[in-house]
């Protein structure tokens, strides 16, 4: 699909026609999107990890093992070490802790909770709390710790 060349009759001179150019290239070109949703892909892998829940607290060390993955998103209550009440990420007066969590429980499927309590907590306070927790009908709840604590002559993981 090159250039030609026309003669005139009665010229001497020459003049370029192209043929082929004038119609639109209707193909899409894939490559930059798969680069692009391959970035996004690996930004996201690498993300996703940091985007638990974000509220500071020292958990106590135990040689437990994690539990199995779920479904829907993990439900967590955290007690931090000044005695605050967070869901998730949001701070909870004590006196909404159980009307929110019986809320949340009408919408989901299953009743597992997660409890987060800073190690400097009583252990009077934490069973308060599970108490709410089982009032507002989840009795399912794990308490999460940190791995590496004592395994009192034990293998850890069991």
């Amino acid at each position: 699909m090159g250039a030609q060349l026309i003669r005139k009759q009665g010229g001497s001179g020459t003049r370029r026609r192209r043929r082929g150019h004038a119609a639109k290239m209707a193909e899409i070109n894939v490559t930059p999107l798969v680069d692009v949703m391959l970035v996004l892909l690996i930004i996201f892998m690498v993300a996703a990890p940091m985007l638990t829940v974000g509220v500071p607290v020292e958990l106590p060390r135990t040689a437990a093992g994690a539990l199995a993955a779920e479904q829907e998103e993990p439900l967590t209550i955290t007690l931090t070490a000044d005695g605050i009440i967070t869901l998730q990420t949001t701070e909870v007066p004590e006196n909404e802790v159980i009307p929110r969590l019986q809320a949340i429980a009408a919408e989901r499927q299953n009743d597992r909770i997660f409890l987060r309590a800073d190690g400097a907590i009583p252990y009077a306070r934490v069973v308060q709390v599970m108490g709410a927790l089982n009032a507002a009908g989840f009795s399912n709840i794990g308490l999460v710790t940190d791995t590496g604590g004592p395994s009192f002559g034990g293998q850890a993981g069991q």
